[in-house]
Parts: structure tokens; C-alpha cells; sequence
């Protein structure tokens, strides 16, 4: 909103919390004519990125970890155990909630693969190590199995 080349502040740039709560009321009162559809729409497709983006993380984070125990079997401990259970457990909670993420990083998998195996090797300082260049294991071997085997078993 401009008046005379000057931008207009609305509730949505000064008070966030505000705007949020005040369309919502407007919302469910029907009045969506007063709603601010254009805010309104950019705030719902970035529910979508943040959720796609918190899988992505964990789903980065339970390959990093299962790398890292393949490269430095000796380093394993509790912490990187712990840490793969607690990501299978939160994007198996967000695939139950959202299904359409599970082909989403399907489909990214091997990035998400070769990018943490990169990283396994900048946190271990491991130079090389016998892995597979491309994701070895599909999403549902990531989600269910804790102790992966390298390679996997033919399904």
C-alpha cells in the first residue's frame, strides 16, 4: 500500500502476532473481504517451506549421523544414536501428518545424501571412506531401520 510514493505500514509489517490473530478472526467470522489475501497467501505457502524445510534438516541430520557411524564406527556413541532415533521419529511424525513430503524428498534424496556426506567428512576429518556415491537406502529403509546395513539388502 503506497500513498504518494511513500509505503503505508499495515498491521502485518508492526505487529506480526497481531495481524495473525486479527485474521484469523476475520476468517472465521466470514469477513473475507476485510482479510489481507496477500499476506494471508505468502504466510500459508511458507507453512509449507517450514515444514518441508524441518524435514529436509532432519532427514539430513539421521544420514549425517548414519554416515558418521559407518566412517568412525569407533566414535559411535549414544549422542549419534539418540540423535538418528529422534529425526526418524520427527519426519515420521510429519509424513504421517503431511504424506505429500515423502515423495518431495524422495525425489532429493540423493542430494540430501551427497551433501551429508560431505559434511561427515568436514565434522570427522575422515579424507575418504568405501560409501556409495548415491543414496544407497530408500526412505523407508532411513525410517525404520536404526542399524543400516552397508550395502542394503535387495528388497
Amino acid at each position: 500500500m503506497s500513498s504518494m510514493g511513500t509505503a503505508t505500514k499495515t498491521l502485518y509489517d508492526t505487529d506480526f502476532v497481531e495481524w495473525s490473530a486479527h485474521t484469523a478472526q476475520l476468517v472465521r467470522a466470514g469477513r473475507l473481504d476485510e482479510v489481507d489475501l496477500e499476506n494471508l497467501a505468502e504466510e500459508i505457502e511458507g507453512l509449507g517451506k517450514r515444514d518441508r524445510w524441518a524435514v529436509h534438516a532432519q532427514l539430513r541430520r539421521l544420514l549425517l549421523h548414519q554416515i558418521k557411524r559407518r566412517i568412525q564406527p569407533e566414535r559411535e556413541g549414544a549422542s549419534w544414536r539418540r540423535s538418528i532415533l529422534n529425526s526418524q521419529e520427527r519426519i515420521t511424525s510429519s509424513v504421517k501428518d503431511s504424506p505429500s513430503l515423502k515423495p518431495f524428498f524422495e525425489k532429493d534424496l540423493r542430494g540430501i545424501y551427497t551433501r551429508a556426506v560431505r559434511a561427515a567428512f568436514l565434522e570427522t576429518g575422515v579424507k575418504t571412506a568405501n560409501l556409495p556415491e548415491i543414496c544407497p537406502f530408500t526412505m523407508d529403509q532411513l525410517l525404520e531401520d536404526f542399524d543400516l546395513d552397508w550395502p542394503p539388502s535387495p528388497a
